[in-house]
């Protein structure tokens, strides 16, 4: 959506803040031992203390409140009863919701515990190519060209990104133009940032896989070459300037 009024830009705050406070209780709340389900059932009861709903679950009927991913599997897990956190686990939250009309997306992933298995250095690369690629999103900029930011950033990390999973627009639905802001330069892409627009910037930041695929649940995404990737996300509104990160508050970056 684009901002174009201050009640506009009152309700995508209040929806940004339910998805931002939800998102940041919920990491500080992971802990070994606890299964997806108590995580993502004690994410929905945030939400619903802000009067919030479930983006994911309205949208596309996702089996769980918030998408939860542990491991090699990329994103879009579902919350299960089975799956057992464990000391060093790589966890994806990832927090998208509705309020009073207005949609707001926001994640981030963390090494649970101890970094036993090594993770925090790719999740520490992720935020930070995520924090380098917002700072240089305004007005007139190419969407194209963030990619290739993101891209070259990930190269100098040693790692690589996916490429068929993209930031978006979002505002009066979950999911809105411009529909593919690509973590790689995608020469087919013109399209700009616009001023006073709306979109979810997110980084996909991978070991060894390039392209991610759904596993036979219709919903859970891993790797094609298998590997690890951290996703990190904001949701901000564009400016002739720096943009103004209206998720903020989740503490991806503190």
């Amino acid at each position: 959506m684009s901002i174009t009024n201050e009640a506009e830009l009152a309700g995508m705050k209040k929806a940004s803040e339910a998805v931002a406070h939800t998102l940041k209780e919920m990491t500080a709340y992971a802990q070994p031992g606890m299964t997806t389900k108590q995580l993502d059932d004690y994410g929905a009861c945030i939400l619903a203390r802000f009067g919030a709903k479930s983006a994911p679950y309205l949208t596309y009927g996702f089996p769980g409140h918030t998408c939860i991913s542990v491991n090699k599997e990329f994103c879009h897990g579902i919350p299960s009863a089975s799956r057992v956190l464990q000391e060093g686990d790589l966890v994806n939250i990832d927090v998208s919701a509705e309020l009073n009309g207005f949609w707001s997306d926001n994640g981030s992933s963390i090494v649970l515990g101890q970094d036993v298995n090594g993770h925090q250095k790719l999740v520490d690369a992720s935020k930070e190519i995520l924090h380098k690629a917002i700072r240089n999103i305004k007005g007139g900029v190419r969407i194209s060209e963030i990619g290739h930011l993101i891209e070259a950033e990930a190269k100098k990390h040693g790692y690589r990104v996916i490429k068929n999973l993209t930031g978006h627009g979002v505002g009066r639905s979950l999911h809105e133009e411009p529909a593919n802001i690509a973590c790689y330069k995608d020469p087919f892409s013109r399209g700009r940032f616009r001023k006073n627009s709306v979109v979810a910037i997110e980084t996909f930041i991978s070991t060894t896989s390039s392209y991610a695929q759904t596993l036979k649940d219709g919903w859970t995404m891993v790797g094609n070459r298998g590997g690890y990737m951290p996703q990190h996300e904001h949701t901000i509104v564009v400016t002739d300037g720096m943009p103004m990160i209206l998720t903020e508050a989740n503490g991806v970056w503190n």
